[in-house]
């Protein structure tokens, strides 16, 4: 059996249409998820019915996840007709020690392990929820979790100013979900003050909301915690 620590970090002071969610579903169950509104596009709205329905759900499995949100699908669709009320969303549902993602949209989910790491989530840009009346592109994955592992929930706001490699270090090399946060939180900062970007990313300092995520899986009996690091003034 396996335990958990987690950390948040959530700066919606650019758009305000970031959202997130971290619900304990007893029995060390548990579901993550993070949702990047689309800006003036009632982003923050669909966000946030999102968030909603996904508290309010009883979730037993990966497919209790997708019923909820084709159902906020069509009532987002119902709304907006594919114009408005439009968000992502990725959610990572953990059961019985095992990992299930199903998102829409580009939002990343990496499950990140000594050695190795890997996406389990859509790389698809411009893909939302309540952007048709039948949700699309829906992506599913499915992980056994093991001690040790370390799983990021981000949103655009993220991964267009740090890079996958730079994040995935920070959370590999870091002791705790609070302290890779307060590394990510610090990072974005410093960019955001003009320090040289890596070249990927010499585009210049994307200024957007941002969520992450961090959660930290070990063996059942370490004690867990979690901490919400507030957004800069």
């Amino acid at each position: 059996m396996l335990t958990s620590t987690v950390a948040t970090l959530h700066d919606n002071s650019a758009h305000g249409e970031d959202n997130y969610l971290v619900r304990a579903l007893g029995d060390n169950a548990l579901l993550d998820a993070v949702m990047d509104g689309v800006t003036r596009r009632q982003g923050g709205r669909a966000s946030q019915s999102l968030v909603d329905a996904l508290a309010a759900a009883p979730l037993t499995s990966a497919d209790d996840v997708v019923a909820v949100l084709e159902e906020v699908n069509q009532q987002l669709y119902h709304i907006g007709w594919g114009r408005f009320l439009l968000t992502t969303v990725s959610a990572a549902l953990c059961l019985d020690g095992k990992l299930y993602v199903v998102g829409v949209g580009d939002s990343p989910v990496f499950l990140i392990r000594s050695a190795s790491y890997q996406q389990l989530s859509s790389r698809v840009r411009g893909v939302f929820v309540g952007a048709s009346r039948q949700l699309v592109n829906l992506y599913r994955a499915e992980v056994t979790l093991e001690p040790g592992d370390r799983l990021v929930l981000a949103t655009d706001g993220v991964t267009d100013n740090v890079m996958s490699r730079e994040l995935v270090e920070i959370v590999r090399s870091t002791a705790s979900p609070d302290a890779a946060a307060a590394q990510i939180s610090s990072l974005i900062a410093s960019r955001r003050a003009g320090v040289r970007l890596p070249e990927p990313l010499a585009g210049g300092f994307r200024d957007d909301d941002q969520t992450v995520i961090v959660r930290f899986f070990s063996a059942a009996g370490e004690p867990a915690r979690s901490i919400h690091l507030p957004s800069p003034p």
